[in-house]
């Protein structure tokens, strides 16, 4: 992804956009002089009262005081707010057109008070002036083999830039704070087993796992002497686990599949699926539930760990086109706890036996992924990818850490049963 020779820069001069890769960012939306000026007005309001330090190009300020954001460029960031809401938001950021010494910091502030920045009268009217999710992001069998390669298969040597040894994609669980780069691989081992021993993962356990990520879950699950078949539908990811799973000298019991969860077959003991129904849709949430019931034998176990977000936030969200839906996870939304409790209950002979909340860890684990990233920029960009990707991912990385630093966002550990004989 170089930067070609159409490269323009935003006007506050701080990065240089491939217009070519990165149409929507390299130029503001137009927008009319009476839109923009109600945007200023808008934002201004919301942002006089918070615990910010909001910095204008003219030497003015606004905010109670807190993290500073810098506004370089606020025709050209009103512009975005005011077509764009929360899309334009993030196209800025990657334009350069407003930053952050303390990004986290900032973002946290926004993320805490996310429900009270768009003023009453324009949150009813959101079905007008919202984005609608495009009709291509379905997650479809064949629209969700387009969404996960869009992210998953990036470059396996990105992941590995910025993730411990043991490639978990997913919130660690820590003994203690601060957490420190060195304990990472650890807690992701603590995560991984407390999942496997909710589902009684043993020698000789049949297990499915939905959603390979890069093989360690189905390598431990092996080592405890399990026969795991591992369901993706990334092929960076199906090769490295392959690979990993056969270093790990357990290739004989682990099989990676290329395969949709809806084409799931067979029945087992345990099912594990680690931060996957975010990527399924709220459409499919009843299908991808239901397949987790029929693979499961009478008596079985399923073990999942899933992002959650407040339910009215996600009622909101869940046909709105975002910008990590853009430019992230396409087709992907988060689900609430209530959304998953109705959605089993409703639609499977599964029971929600117990679950655990831990998102103060994913906040920790993000930074640590953060602070890799952005410290091994260098390499980031050898492997050919530009500063407005750069941007993108440490937006990306520092956004949802601040949704768990806020509490707007949280993670849990669920398990559920089946009864060995049927109701």
């Amino acid at each position: 992804m170089p930067a070609e020779a159409g490269a323009v820069a935003a006007e506050a001069g701080a990065v240089a956009v491939d217009a070519a890769r990165w149409p929507d960012v390299a130029r503001p939306p137009k927008a009319s002089r009476a839109r923009t000026a109600i945007t200023a007005a808008v934002v201004r309001r919301a942002l006089r009262d918070l615990p910010l330090h909001v910095r204008f190009p003219d030497g003015t300020s606004l905010g109670k005081g807190g993290p500073v954001l810098d506004l370089r460029d606020p025709r050209a960031f009103h512009a975005r707010v005011g077509s764009q809401g929360l899309v334009g938001f993030g196209e800025s950021y990657m334009a350069g057109e407003w930053d952050a010494p303390d990004l986290v910091a900032a973002l946290t502030v926004l993320a805490a008070r996310m429900g009270e920045l768009i003023p009453a009268p324009l949150q009813r009217l959101r079905g007008v002036w919202a984005q609608r999710r495009p009709d291509a992001q379905r997650n479809t069998p064949g629209g969700s083999r387009t969404n996960i390669s869009s992210h998953y298969d990036l470059s396996n040597d990105l992941f590995a830039l910025f993730l411990d040894d043991t490639l978990s994609y997913s919130s660690a669980l820590f003994r203690g704070f601060p957490a420190d780069w060195d304990l990472l691989a650890a807690a992701q081992h603590r995560k991984i087993d407390r999942l496997l021993d909710l589902a009684d993962v043993r020698e000789g356990t049949r297990v499915l796992e939905i959603g390979t990520g890069w093989g360690e879950l189905a390598i431990r699950a092996a080592a405890r002497g399990a026969h795991v078949t591992s369901l993706t539908l990334s092929r960076e990811q199906a090769a490295l686990a392959r690979e990993r799973a056969a270093a790990a000298g357990v290739a004989e019991r682990v099989s990676v599949e290329l395969c949709d969860y809806r084409e799931a077959r067979g029945t087992y003991d345990a099912v594990l699926s680690v931060e996957m129904v975010e990527a399924v849709g709220a459409e499919f949430w009843p299908v991808y539930f239901r397949v987790l019931d029929e693979r499961l034998a009478p008596g079985g176990r399923a073990a999942l760990q899933a992002i959650t977000m407040p339910h009215e936030r996600m009622l909101a969200a869940r046909d709105t086109f975002t910008w990590i839906s853009k430019y992230v996870f396409p087709g992907g939304l988060i689900p609430s706890v209530e959304a998953v409790a109705e959605t089993v209950r409703d639609h499977t002979q599964l029971s929600v036996t117990r679950r655990d909340a831990y998102g103060a860890h994913y906040a920790e684990t993000l930074r640590l992924w953060r602070e890799r990233f952005t410290g091994r920029a260098d390499e980031v960009a050898a492997l050919g990818f530009d500063e407005t990707f750069r941007r993108l991912w440490t937006f990306y990385l520092a956004y949802s850490e601040a949704g768990f630093r806020s509490g707007y966002l949280d993670v849990q550990q669920y398990l559920l049963t089946k009864e060995a004989t049927p109701r």
